[in-house]
């Protein structure tokens, strides 16, 4: 059986006669147990004034503590609030654990993209002429004259004031970095449709002298081919299994549940409010696609989202906005408990009256008898609640019809003032620099050397390593911030040439000062000596040149090795043994005596 919170509440608690009593189910599945946290949108006035997150999640709590079954909650973002509901986790697995045990890929620090806009705010001063944006009328007007000055920062942009030089300084930017031809795909998530849209003509034109298809850059979007769902999923699909489009513009419908692994680098050109929306715009990122020989994900912050969430962020509120519908049920659904909360959020849906055109105002009229919306709400305002009751009972179609009545759109700032691209930075955890990033990676090994076994090991056995010791010091690391993939980028940006090492070689360079060579390097450099040193046949040559390509993806070699897949099916350590006379513990050790000591 499979069914909504909201669908539950209605079947028992909200029920005159419930159909499902406490004890239908011995076992319930929550999925996406932090659901009502995630959302990320400006709340309407009425829901700023009547939503409450507290009284969402009592009654999600009291769909979940009505059954008398076994709950199991399963999240891959658990929520601060979470734990009020379900207890503590008795399970975790985090991304990070992942990412260290090869199941999803990990990031490159970001590319923190700045322009003067965003260093300084987009600053307008007393004496300049803003345009002004009719959405009504799809008309661009002449602003007065600024009396005052007017600033406007990042979380702004394309929502209060749009800025098409700011737009394209950054897209330009960020293009230096895409092939809409390769195999990598790319997420863009903006501001909303509007400004989606402004993006994808900006690529469009950027990416035109280099003969690319406008096919390649697309928005996904609600209102993609008119908000048809089924056209909708199409363009999805045509997103994650074709070539083009190879960009895809989006503002919250691929945030969360679509699976397109070969998604390579995400923009975010939108500010997020939500700690939990932001994890789940990466976790689009984090899949496989050895397709595609993806080996980790690239983040552009073009409005400055890493300044602003951590892990300790609270999550916005939810809202969780109800229609006039939904309203006029809980208004006639017999119970004891006061009106008072459903007649105040009815009185405020009917707010809008000052967003209405002249001549919705006069349907208005013609329909309440000569009355203006005000003038109803006042009445209505003034009614005990049983007479409330009785008066929304006859007005029903009425309230109906008003509620979907569609106001006058709000405008916004427009100005063609021109933006300066500054530097791109890199995002190296608390630090700016990828020298403080790698200085601040050697005092903390060489502080915790005593501490770290496995630290301990890398620098005098690293033959001797497990992979289980492996894997703790690599979540030791993790969680200072230090991993492969931002070590590597810091050195590479320090040397100016391509630095691709294993964790092990920068704990040894930071203790022995050893020289940090590429892995790659290190490895084919090393059963290169092992072959010049020992008369190997061709079977012996053949089972080496297998351990060598496993070995180019892997830090560590030694007997256990041999139990994976890739090994275990040729019969695993013994087999081999055998082939090699007995000999292959020898031959490991020797191997990475190669690869950690001889590497100068």
């Amino acid at each position: 059986s499979i069914s909504t919170v909201q669908g539950l509440l209605k079947r028992t608690i909200l029920a005159e006669e419930p159909d499902l009593m406490p004890g239908a189910f011995d076992l319930i599945i929550v999925d996406e147990a932090h659901r009502g946290y995630i959302l990320d949108r400006e709340m309407t006035e009425e829901e700023i004034l009547y939503d409450n997150q507290d009284d969402y999640m009592s009654k999600y709590k009291q769909v979940i503590e009505y059954f008398d079954a076994v709950k199991v909650a399963l999240t891959a973002t658990p929520a601060l609030h979470t734990t009020e509901i379900f207890g503590e986790p008795v399970y975790t697995y985090s991304y990070r654990e992942a990412v260290i045990d090869g199941w999803l890929v990990d990031h490159d620090p970001p590319y923190l993209i700045n322009t003067d806009f965003i260093e300084n705010d987009a600053q307008f001063k007393k004496g300049e002429t803003l345009a002004q944006y009719d959405p009504n009328t799809n008309e661009l007007l002449n602003g007065a004259v600024l009396d005052d000055e007017m600033d406007f920062d990042v979380s702004e942009f394309n929502r209060k004031i749009v800025l098409p030089d700011h737009t394209r300084k950054v897209l330009e930017e960020v293009s230096t970095y895409l092939n809409p031809e390769s195999g990598e795909k790319t997420l863009i998530f903006a501001v909303n449709d509007a400004h989606a849209d402004r993006i994808v003509d900006t690529l469009r034109e950027i990416y035109k002298p280099y003969g690319i298809s406008n096919d390649a850059i697309m928005k996904i979007t609600g209102k993609t081919a008119g908000g048809n769902k089924k056209k909708i999923l199409q363009v999805i699909k045509q997103f994650k299994n074709n070539q083009y489009p190879n960009i895809a513009v989006t503002v919250d419908l691929l945030t969360t549940g679509i699976d397109v692994p070969a998604i390579c680098n995400l923009v975010f050109m939108r500010k997020i409010n939500s700690r939990i929306l932001f994890e789940q715009m990466l976790g689009r990122a984090t899949r496989l696609c050895p397709e595609i020989g993806k080996t980790h994900f690239n983040i552009f912050d073009a409005v400055r989202v890493y300044e602003d969430l951590d892990d300790t962020s609270n999550m916005k509120s939810v809202s969780v906005s109800k229609s006039m519908a939904e309203l006029l049920e809980d208004l006639f659904r017999p119970g004891e408990a006061s009106k008072q909360p459903v007649k105040d959020r009815i009185l405020a849906r009917l707010r809008k009256s000052n967003n209405l055109t002249d001549e919705q105002k006069y349907d208005v009229s013609e329909r309440l008898g000569g009355k203006t919306i005000r003038e109803y709400a006042k009445e209505l305002k003034s009614c005990t609640e049983e007479a409330f009751v009785r008066r929304c009972r006859e007005d029903k179609d009425f309230l109906l019809w008003f509620d979907n009545l569609k106001g006058k759109k709000r405008g916004h700032y427009y100005s063609e003032k021109e933006d300066t691209l500054l530097e791109t930075t890199r995002g190296y955890g608390d630090t700016e620099k990828p020298q403080d990033y790698l200085d601040s990676f050697v005092a903390y090994v060489n502080e915790n050397k005593d501490r770290i076994e496995a630290i301990r090991i890398a620098c005098t056995r690293p033959s001797d390593m497990t992979r289980a010791q492996l894997r703790e010091l690599k979540l030791e690391l993790d969680k200072e911030n230090f991993t492969e993939s931002s070590l590597n980028e810091a050195a590479s940006a320090v040397s100016n040439e391509r630095i691709v090492a294993d964790i092990i070689a920068f704990v040894r360079r930071a203790v022995l000062k050893t020289p940090l060579v590429n892995h790659d390097d290190r490895v084919k450099m090393a059963f290169s000596k092992l072959i010049s040193a020992h008369h190997f046949n061709k079977m012996q040559l053949d089972l080496l040149e297998k351990i060598k390509v496993y070995m180019l993806h892997e830090s560590i070699l030694n007997t256990e090795t041999f139990e994976a897949p890739a090994f275990k099916m040729d019969g695993g350590f013994a087999r081999f043994n055998k082939k090699f006379g007995g000999q292959l513990a020898e031959i490991i050790r020797e191997i990475n005596t190669y690869i950690y000591e001889g590497a100068a």
